[in-house]
C-alpha cells in the first residue's frame, strides 16, 4: 500500500504530463493539465445542399507547440435531427477512423471503457437544438492533429422555409477560418438570407453571398485581426450560431421530383391553397407540479391562441388535475364573444394536486366525437387534440400502456393528436409515442422565459390546415421501397417528402397522381428524369448519389417511429432500421460509432463512443447535491429551478453510505461528529466530521477529515496517475476533488472558534457533475442522481407561520411538505447563500428508499 498524507508542508512533484503543487499552510494544492501552447491553426466548416438534404464536413487542425505532450480538445455542436456518418483523427499522418457497429456490439467496449475510467460517451444534449460531440486525445510535443466530423440531414420545412444552423465556438483566434455553403436546388431558389448572433458591423460585409436561379454560394472567411473583440484582444468575435434560410419557388401542382441513379425523391407543398377550418380541444394540465411560473407562462400563451382562433374554428377547453373540469360540455364556435369568455375561464386556472391524463384526453375525444356526430362541425374541416402537460399521471389510469392504447382506441384514427412536454420532469417517450399512434406529434417545452412564445410557436405550426388524408400514388410496377406516402393532414408553411426505388434504371418517365381531401383536390403528372450533371453542368456532383441517402435517412427516421407505434413489429422494423444504420454508415439510436485513440502506455485501450441521443432522453442537466451543517440534505433540480432537502438525525459516530456506483466501485460514505457537549435537557447536533471516497478500479482511498487528507494506493508500488485523481485546495475547501470520469465533488471545511464551548469543526459535502454516472448509483444522495419526479399542490397555511406547507406525491407516496431553505457554502464558505427548497420531515421518510437505518454502514471504507 502506498499512503500520501497532505498535512503541514510544502512539496512540488513533476510528473511527465501534469504539474501538482502542494501548499497546505495556506491549503492551496492543484492538480491541472498543462493546457498551455495548443494552437487552433484551422476550421473549416463545409455545408452542401442539394435538394434539401445537407452533407456537413467540420475539420479542424491544432498543433501542439509545447515541449511535453498534451491532451487536446475537439468539441462541435450539430444538429439533433443530424446522423453522424464519419468521424476521424490524423495525427503525424496516421489516420484513425470512426467505425459505425451495432449498439449491442458497441456496449461491451463501452462498458469497458467506463469501468476502465476512460470517457466514453462522446455526444450530449445542447439546448434546444443541438447536441454536443466532443472528444480528447493527447498528442506529442511539436505534433499536429487534424479531426474530420461528417454529418447528414434532411431539412424540414418550417413556416415557410428551411434552416441551416451551423454553431461555431472556436474558443480561440484562429488562422485560417471559413464556413462554406453551397445550395443546389432544382426547383429554383425563392430567397435566402444568412444571419449570425455574433455578426458586427465590421464582420457583415464578410459574408459573401452569390445567388442564382438553382444554385447559391456562401463564405465567411474573416482573418486573424477581424476575429478579435478588440485590437489588443487575444478572445474571438467568433462565437455562436451562423444561420441560413431560404425557401424554393412553388406552383399549384404535383410538385418536385429528383430522380438520380435509380432513386427519387418527390417534395409536395403546393402554393396558395385555401386554409381549412379546425376544430381543437385545449387539454391543459393544472396539477399540482404546473404552480407557479409554467402555470402562468402557460395561460398567458393559451389566451394569445385563442385570440389567434380563425372564426370558422370550432373549439373547447379540459383542464385537468385528478379531477377533469370542461369550460363547456361540448365545442363552440370561435366567434369573438365566445372566443372572450374562453379567456375569461382561462384566467382562473390554477394548480391544484394529481395528474389524470388519461381521462383528460378521452373527455376531449368524446367532444369531438358527439359535434362529428351532430353535424355540427363543417366538412372537410381538421380534427385535433392538443395536450400540455409537464409530468407522468398519477391519478386515474397509471399505466402508461394502457393510456395509449385507451386513447388510440378511442381516437379511431379520426382525429390528430400533439402533445407538449412541459419541462424535463414529463415522460417525454410516452408522449412522443403516444401521439404518433395518432397521426400527430409531440414537442419539448423548455422552462424558460420564452416558454409562453415557445406554446404560440408550436400552436402556429398546427394552426393553418390545408389538405387532408393526403395520398401520394406512384405506379406499383415501377417503384418499390417507398417511404410513408399517407400523410393525415398537410399544414402552411410546411412539406411532404416522399423517397423510393425505381425498378427499372432505364425509366424515364412517372406518372404520379396525389389525392387530398378539402377542395377535392386531385392531380396527375406526367415527370420526366433529368439528369443532375445535365442540371449543374458546371458542378461535380457534390457528395456522391444523394436521393439514395436521403432515401435511407427517411427511412430509418419513419421506421424508428413506427417501431415505437407498433410494438408488436418492433423485432423485424428494428433488424430492418438497423441493416440501413449500418450500410449507410449512419449513427442512429440503433448504432454507435466506436472511436478508437491512438495507445499510449497509459491507456492501452481507449476506445469512446458516439451514441446518437433521442429526445426522450434527458438533457445533460448537472443535478446538485449537498450535504451540510446539522447534516442537512439538500438535492437541487435545475430542470423545475426547485429543491427538495431533509435533515439526518442520528447519534455521533454514525457512518451513513451516500454514493455507491456498483459499475466501478466508487462508493462516498461520510461519518458525524457530535458538539463538545449537550447541556442537560438540550438536544445536541451532530455534523459530518469524515468522509471517505474509495474506488476499487483505480485502488485509490480518499480520506478527509478536518484535520487532514489522507490518499492511500491499495496495489503498492502502483505510480500516482494523476489522470484518475484531481484535487484542487482553497480558502478553506477542498474546491475539487474528480475520480476519473466518475463525479467531481467539493468539501468544504467549516472552521469553527477552537475555544468554542459546544462546536467543532465539520465538513460540508457538495457534488458539481455526476452525470457519468450509471442509472444503478444509489446511496443516502446517490439515488437521486438521475433526477426524481414529485408534484406538489398549491401551498397552504401550515403550523409555521411562516413557512406554508403543501401536500407533495413522490414515490408513491402522499407527504406533507414544508417550505423553507438551507444554506449552500460553495461560494460563501462563511455566510452560504439560501437555497428555497420544499422540506421532508421524520429523515426524509417518502423521499428516500427504504428507511434511514438501511443506509447505515460499520466502517468509513465499507464497499458493497
Amino acid at each position: 500500500m502506498y499512503i500520501m498524507r497532505i498535512h503541514f508542508f510544502t512539496r512540488i512533484f513533476n510528473a511527465a504530463k501534469h504539474i501538482c503543487y502542494l501548499l497546505l499552510n495556506d491549503l492551496t494544492f492543484s492538480i491541472s493539465y498543462s493546457l498551455f501552447q495548443i494552437e487552433v491553426q484551422s476550421v473549416k466548416i463545409d455545408c452542401k445542399v442539394a435538394s434539401r438534404f445537407a452533407h456537413t464536413v467540420m475539420t479542424s487542425t491544432a498543433l501542439n507547440k509545447a515541449n511535453v505532450s498534451q491532451e487536446v480538445f475537439f468539441e462541435v455542436e450539430l444538429p439533433k435531427t443530424a446522423f453522424i456518418t464519419n468521424f476521424s483523427m490524423e495525427i503525424d499522418g496516421q489516420t484513425y477512423l470512426g467505425e459505425v457497429k451495432e449498439k449491442e456490439t458497441a456496449k461491451e467496449q463501452y462498458e469497458k471503457a467506463v469501468s476502465a475510467g476512460q470517457t466514453a460517451g462522446l455526444v450530449k444534449a445542447s439546448g434546444r437544438k443541438m447536441e454536443k460531440f466532443s472528444v480528447s486525445v493527447n498528442i506529442a510535443a511539436n505534433s499536429n492533429i487534424t479531426f474530420t466530423l461528417t454529418y447528414e440531414e434532411l431539412l424540414q420545412r418550417r413556416f415557410g422555409k428551411y434552416e441551416i444552423m451551423i454553431r461555431v465556438k472556436p474558443k480561440q483566434l484562429v488562422q485560417h477560418f471559413e464556413i462554406v455553403a453551397d445550395v443546389y436546388e432544382p426547383q429554383g431558389i425563392a430567397f435566402l438570407d444568412t444571419n449570425a448572433t455574433f455578426l458586427t458591423n465590421e464582420l457583415l460585409p464578410l459574408v459573401e453571398k452569390m445567388v442564382t436561379n438553382k444554385m447559391a454560394h456562401l463564405s465567411f472567411s474573416p482573418t486573424l485581426d477581424q476575429q478579435r473583440k478588440c485590437p489588443d484582444c487575444d478572445s474571438t468575435l467568433v462565437d455562436g450560431d451562423f444561420i441560413i434560410t431560404y425557401d424554393v419557388n412553388r406552383a399549384k401542382d404535383i410538385g418536385d421530383i429528383q430522380i438520380v441513379n435509380g432513386y427519387f425523391v418527390h417534395f409536395f407543398a403546393p402554393a396558395d391553397l385555401p386554409r381549412l377550418p379546425k376544430n381543437v380541444v385545449f387539454v391543459i394540465d393544472r396539477s399540482g407540479s404546473m404552480h407557479g411560473k409554467k402555470m402562468e407562462q402557460t395561460l398567458e400563451a393559451l389566451v394569445t391562441i385563442l385570440g389567434d382562433l380563425y372564426e370558422e374554428d370550432h373549439f373547447g377547453l379540459v383542464t385537468f388535475d385528478d379531477k377533469i373540469e370542461l369550460w363547456r360540455p361540448s365545442l363552440s364556435k370561435a366567434s369573438q364573444d365566445n372566443v372572450k369568455e374562453a379567456k375569461e375561464f382561462v384566467k382562473t386556472i390554477t394548480a391544484r394536486h394529481m395528474t389524470d391524463i388519461n381521462g383528460a384526453v378521452l373527455h376531449a375525444v368524446d367532444m369531438l366525437t358527439a359535434a362529428k356526430k351532430n353535424s355540427s362541425l363543417p366538412d372537410h374541416s381538421a380534427s385535433m387534440i392538443i395536450l400540455l402537460t409537464d409530468g407522468d399521471p398519477t391519478s386515474g389510469e397509471q399505466h402508461l400502456p394502457q393510456i395509449q392504447e385507451n386513447v388510440r382506441n378511442a381516437i379511431g384514427g379520426n382525429m390528430s393528436l400533439f402533445c407538449l412536454g412541459f419541462g424535463y420532469d414529463v415522460d417525454y417517450t410516452f408522449l412522443d409515442v403516444m401521439a404518433k399512434q395518432n397521426d400527430g406529434l409531440a414537442r419539448r417545452i423548455y422552462e424558460a422565459s420564452d416558454a409562453a412564445l415557445q406554446l404560440q410557436g408550436f400552436y402556429e405550426e398546427v394552426a393553418s390546415p390545408l389538405l387532408l388524408e393526403v395520398n401520394l400514388h406512384y405506379p406499383d410496377s415501377l417503384v418499390n421501397s417507398l417511404t410513408n406516402s399517407h400523410f393525415r393532414q398537410l399544414f402552411d408553411g410546411n412539406e411532404i417528402v416522399v423517397a423510393g426505388q425505381l425498378n427499372d434504371l432505364a425509366v424515364d418517365n412517372l406518372l404520379i397522381e396525389v389525392s387530398a381531401q378539402g377542395e377535392q383536390f386531385l392531380v396527375q403528372d406526367q415527370v420526366s428524369v433529368e439528369e443532375w450533371d445535365v442540371m449543374f453542368p458546371e458542378q461535380e456532383y457534390i457528395f456522391g448519389d444523394f436521393t439514395e441517402r436521403l432515401w435511407a435517412y427517411l427511412t430509418i427516421q419513419q421506421l424508428l417511429d413506427k417501431r415505437s407505434c407498433k410494438p408488436e413489429e418492433s423485432e423485424n422494423i428494428t433488424a430492418e432500421a438497423l441493416d440501413l444504420s449500418l450500410r449507410y454508415n449512419f449513427v442512429t439510436p440503433l448504432t454507435s460509432m466506436v472511436v478508437t485513440k491512438p495507445q499510449n502506455d497509459e491507456n492501452p485501450e481507449d476506445a469512446l463512443i458516439a451514441d446518437k441521443l433521442s429526445e426522450g432522453m434527458k438533457e445533460s442537466h448537472f443535478l446538485h447535491f449537498a450535504v451540510d451543517g446539522d447534516p442537512h440534505f439538500i438535492i437541487e433540480i435545475p430542470e423545475v429551478n426547485d429543491a427538495l432537502c431533509f435533515n439526518t438525525d442520528d447519534k455521533p459516530g454514525t457512518i451513513f453510505n451516500l454514493v455507491r456506483e456498483p459499475l466501478t466501485g466508487f462508493v462516498v460514505n461520510g461519518q458525524t461528529i457530535g458538539d463538545k457537549k449537550v447541556e442537560p435537557g438540550s438536544k445536541g447536533h451532530t455534523y459530518f466530521g469524515r468522509f471517505g471516497i474509495i474506488h476499487e478500479k483505480f485502488n485509490i482511498r480518499l480520506m478527509v477529515t478536518t484535520r487532514e487528507i489522507l490518499v492511500e494506493f491499495l496495489c503498492y508500488p502502483v505510480p500516482f496517475k494523476w489522470l484518475h485523481v484531481h484535487m484542487i485546495l482553497s480558502n478553506g475547501q477542498i474546491r475539487l476533488v474528480t475520480l476519473r470520469n466518475t463525479v467531481k465533488c467539493v468539501i468544504i471545511l467549516h472552521k469553527v472558534w477552537e475555544k468554542h464551548p459546544y462546536h467543532q469543526d465539520y465538513l460540508g459535502f457538495y457534488t458539481v457533475d455526476s452525470h457519468l454516472l450509471s442509472q444503478s448509483v444509489h446511496g443516502l444522495i446517490g439515488q437521486f442522481f438521475h433526477g426524481v419526479k414529485f408534484e406538489v399542490s398549491e401551498p397552504f397555511q401550515g403550523k409555521d407561520q411562516d413557512k406554508p406547507d403543501a401536500t407533495m406525491f413522490v414515490k408513491g407516496h402522499k407527504l406533507t411538505v414544508t417550505r423553507g431553505w438551507q444554506r449552500d457554502f460553495r461560494k460563501d464558505v462563511k455566510n452560504g447563500e439560501n437555497v428555497p427548497c420544499w422540506f421532508i420531515h421524520k429523515n426524509g421518510t417518502g423521499l428516500i428508499d427504504g428507511k434511514l437505518r438501511d443506509y447505515i454502514v460499520s466502517d468509513l471504507f465499507k464497499t458493497f
